[in-house]
């Protein structure tokens, strides 16, 4: 005997000795083969194994014939793993068919698929025939998202669509190499930079093709590559697609928070020679501020109370537009933080504030509650034209008929006013960065102005405004050599 059946196919031994007559191989005919009491030769031929795959209806019979095997444990081996995988099927004749196309495919001399890659193939709902491309895992990987804000899906979806697919997406997961990742960060910081020269560009042409496009900052490719590494984490961990993650170790420009600064009198005038700001986060002097409020209050008396609440408390916008009636009592001196309405694209998503931090109490000043209840009495107004037509949202801050406040129409409004009141320009965010600096000059410590912000750190409070707080403080940078005498005929 020459082949020794087994459960889970044949097993075959043959050698290319060749008969002395016709000089054809004899294979498994060989006599050599096997010792004078019958039991195998240990180093004549070589061991390799057969097994039946399933076919499709019009195709012919086909086997998966592998030889080439040592000794016969090594071909067992083998034969085992290959009937492994189509056991993965699981009575599933059509996936069952797949995995033997795959076995079919498989080259001599080549090893088998592994059986774990096949199982998460077939668990991720891919080809298990075909080797997944990055972007089809990408594209299912994200489809499996579950238990994550809106605008988290959205960063991911934005970040897969423009950036990930177009520059991965044909390459098999299983393909997929540092140099491929690294090649891609190359790619886009080159586009950044091509961005930023043609916004520069002294030809209109050139920047008109750029408007309205604004470069990747430093920040916003670190989070793209954020989202690169857990997906290829998860297909490594969950999936078990690929050995190791080849996003680890890209070495990517360092995002540094900007640093805010005060819009001095030498500032502004930089300002108006060049158009430039001197940092994206810039902030009012206090009279700045105050011309700001009294311009709103005079010319969009309907958004003043917001605005002068952002200025005074340091509210993010998401915060207060989200503020509910019962957050806010005028009479015990506090609002309670608890929801935002943000954007998702344009639309408007009501959800907790994002942190522990977030979720805070703010007391309020007199002056403050002061505006707040004007702008109660205006509110009962508008709602007493409005009548039964008036939609009880339960929302502090709402438009003349009761709706609630798009944020984007907030911003969009806020920068009319400050570009209509000759003010230097600053973003809504920057009322923010305004307030905190105001509580610090005005005696608060860090700690105070970390909670009043809802920041999750005290570090993140410090690094963001400590370099504004010290143009505030410049009037003390002589307090040490006002206390040190000195002979007056040495000044």
């Amino acid at each position: 005997m020459t082949r020794a059946r087994s459960p889970e196919g044949a097993l075959t031994k043959r050698c290319t000795c060749a008969d002395p007559d016709s000089g054809k191989r004899l294979g498994s005919r060989c006599p050599k083969l096997r010792r004078p009491g019958g039991s195998w030769h240990p180093t004549h031929g070589v061991w390799g194994y057969q097994l039946e795959l399933p076919i499709r209806p019009t195709q012919p019979r086909r086997q998966l014939r592998r030889s080439g095997f040592d000794d016969r444990d090594a071909a067992t081996a083998e034969l085992r793993h290959a009937r492994a995988l189509l056991d993965l099927a699981d009575g599933d004749h059509h996936l069952a068919v797949e995995v033997g196309d795959l076995l079919h495919a498989c080259r001599p001399g080549t090893p088998l698929p592994e059986r774990d890659v096949i199982a998460a193939r077939i668990r991720a709902g891919v080809p298990a025939c075909v080797p997944t491309t990055t972007g089809e895992y990408l594209t299912t990987w994200l489809e499996g998202r579950r238990g994550l804000a809106e605008k988290t899906i959205r960063g991911y979806a934005d970040h897969i669509r423009q950036y990930l697919i177009p520059h991965l997406g044909k390459i098999p997961i299983q393909s997929l190499r540092t140099s491929h990742v690294e090649a891609m960060f190359t790619a886009i910081g080159r586009q950044q930079d091509g961005i930023r020269a043609a916004r520069a560009s002294a030809d209109p042409d050139v920047r008109a093709k750029v408007r309205g496009v604004r470069p990747m900052e430093a920040s916003s490719i670190r989070r793209l590559y954020a989202t690169l590494r857990k997906a290829l984490n998860d297909a490594v961990v969950r999936a078990k697609l690929i050995p190791t993650n080849p996003a680890l170790g890209i070495e990517l420009p360092t995002a540094r928070r900007p640093r805010a600064r005060v819009w001095t009198a030498k500032a502004v005038e930089h300002w108006q020679a060049t158009g430039k700001r001197p940092s994206p986060v810039m902030v009012w002097l206090p009279t700045q501020a105050g011309r700001f409020l009294d311009h709103t209050e005079r010319h969009d008396i309907v958004l003043y109370a917001l605005f002068l609440l952002i200025l005074h408390r340091g509210l993010r916008r998401g915060e207060a537009c989200g503020l509910r009636d019962h957050d806010v009592d005028l009479d015990a001196g506090y609002l309670t933080v608890v929801q935002q309405i943000t954007t998702v694209g344009y639309t408007p998503i009501t959800r907790p504030v994002k942190s522990d931090a977030g979720d805070r109490v703010v007391p309020l000043g007199p002056k403050t509650i002061a505006v707040l209840r004007d702008y109660l009495d205006m509110r009962r107004r508008w709602q007493a034209v409005s009548g039964d037509a008036w939609p009880h949202t339960g929302l502090f801050f709402v438009r003349p008929d009761g709706q609630p406040w798009h944020p984007q129409t907030i911003s969009d409004r806020f920068d009319y006013l400050v570009t209509k009141s000759g003010l230097p320009p600053v973003r809504l965010h920057d009322l923010r960065h305004c307030a905190a600096t105001y509580l610090r000059h005005g005696g608060a410590d860090m700690k105070e102005i970390q909670e009043t912000l809802g920041h999750s750190t005290i570090g993140l409070t410090s690094d963001t405004y400590t370099s504004v707080i010290l143009d505030f403080e410049r009037g003390t940078a002589d307090a040490a050599a006002d206390l040190i005498p000195r002979d007056d005929t040495t000044q």
